[in-house]
């Protein structure tokens, strides 16, 4: 926990680009559901809202006032989201400004999550994109009062944010950026995920052309790419990666079962293999689903909390209305589904099929299914 004082400023534990933070009750329960859907923020509140998960969950309590801990997040992190009322926000960073080159950005929502502002360093410090982005996430108006803001364009670091993609690595994300500011040729290949990307109501510039698959972009030859997959690239791929960056929408479900009491690690371990075997991203799995049974389950409990995934149980009637090519009469025995993890799988991704459609290990099973997206296409 992060003990406030007078006079210093606090260590804080950086792992996202963007700062979280609530001091009321209702903001704190918003923040924890906000860091579900945006996934580029660590989650600060104060202690008296504990809720004895926050360990696990990677969120940072703190005692003391707000006022306090913000010197150290304003030089920590790229952007702070505070969950505070504009005016206070107002008078508490003013002391602690410095340029508009080197602040971050700021933004406030309100406690009810109807308004995200955009307050500080709009442009440079990015905070207009982000206000833009993160509303979108948690289905809130954003506010964004600067009167030059003209990039009509896709903010590289916040790419499909709102839909909870993240990127394999930051790394490139600086020259593919000026990529796109700079209007080079800039292709996009998208193999999965939510389609209906394009915020602006203005058509996509031409400099970015989408691709329908990593061949044709490559052949285009590029001054940079956006790979959107849920894939581990071939190595002949890599070279769209010199200067491109690979982000991972939440695109696949895990269908699992388990017998009672089966360890986080052994059921980890499955899914890690599994993974690596189909040759799929963790980073876009999306939840664990399973059979209502199973809802109080630890292993299942711990793991989806480790990696921020969702959790989904079904009732055996729910199951059972999913077609199995294999229904199980001793399934249906125990459980009164014909099975657990295939049909939870499917349900769940709104699919008909499976990428794997069972394998068991151990004490659990595992069945692996693609979320069918039904938006609509991009327009160039």
């Amino acid at each position: 926990m992060i003990n406030l004082r007078e006079g210093e400023i606090p260590e804080v534990r950086v792992t996202k680009p963007y700062a979280l933070v609530a001091i009321t009750k209702h903001g704190v329960a918003n923040a924890r559901k906000y860091a579900e859907k945006f996934p580029y923020v660590d989650v600060y509140y104060m202690k008296k809202f504990e809720q004895g998960d926050e360990d696990e969950k990677n969120i940072q309590l703190f005692d003391g006032t707000v006022r306090l801990l913000l010197p150290a997040l304003f030089k920590a992190y790229k952007s702070m989201i505070l969950i505070i009322s504009l005016g206070a926000v107002v008078r508490m960073i003013a002391p602690i400004l410095v340029d508009k080159k080197k602040d971050p950005g700021v933004l406030v929502v309100d406690d009810k999550g109807q308004y995200v502002v955009s307050v500080l360093s709009g442009h440079i410090g990015g905070a207009n994109a982000l206000t833009n982005e993160f509303a979108q996430a948690i289905d809130a108006t954003p506010i964004v009062t600067t009167a030059s803001d003209v990039q009509k364009t896709i903010a590289v670091d916040l790419f499909g944010a709102r839909y909870g993609w993240v990127w394999d690595s930051e790394e490139k994300l600086t020259p593919v950026s000026a990529s796109v500011v700079n209007e080079e040729q800039v292709a996009i290949v998208q193999e999965t995920g939510e389609k209906n990307w394009w915020l602006h109501e203005t058509p996509m510039p031409d400099t970015l052309k989408i691709y329908s698959t990593t061949e044709e972009a490559i052949a285009a030859k590029p001054h940079a790419t956006l790979l959107i997959t849920d894939r581990i690239i071939e190595k002949e791929e890599e070279v769209l990666l010199e200067n491109g960056v690979i982000y991972r929408p939440k695109s696949i479900v895990l269908g699992m079962g388990c017998n009672r009491g089966t360890s986080a690690e052994e059921i980890e371990q499955l899914i890690d293999e599994t993974l690596s075997e189909l040759k799929l991203s963790k980073k876009s799995v999306k939840a664990i689903a399973t059979i209502d049974l199973k809802k109080d389950e630890p292993g299942f409990l711990q793991v989806t909390a480790r990696n921020n995934w969702q959790f989904i149980t079904y009732t055996p009637a729910e199951l059972n209305e999913m077609p199995l090519q294999n229904p199980s009469e001793t399934v249906f025995k125990f459980t009164g589904a014909y099975g657990v993890s295939e049909p939870a799988a499917l349900r769940c991704a709104n699919a008909t099929d499976w990428l794997l459609e069972k394998k068991k290990c151990g004490n659990a099973t595992i069945s692996v299914a693609r979320i069918t997206f039904d938006e609509e296409e991009v327009t160039e």
